[in-house]
């Protein structure tokens, strides 16, 4: 079986906001490049392993 880390994160994004406020909420990568630099992107290739990820996930979860 696959089991989650569970491990809090204080940061900026919205997920961590609510896991702070009581609802735990994981932050699933993006893929993108160069965060909150000039040339900051987000390649297909890597938002579609980010989908192909997710996807799993949920069949995993789904299954039990």
């Amino acid at each position: 079986p696959i089991y989650p880390i569970i491990v809090p994160v204080r940061g900026g994004t919205d997920g961590s906001r609510l896991s702070f406020m009581g609802l735990p909420t994981p932050n699933i990568f993006t893929g993108g490049l160069y965060g909150h630099g000039k040339y900051e992107t987000l390649p297909t290739r890597s938002l579609e392993r980010g989908v192909d990820v997710i996807l799993k996930l949920v069949d995993i979860i789904s299954s039990r």
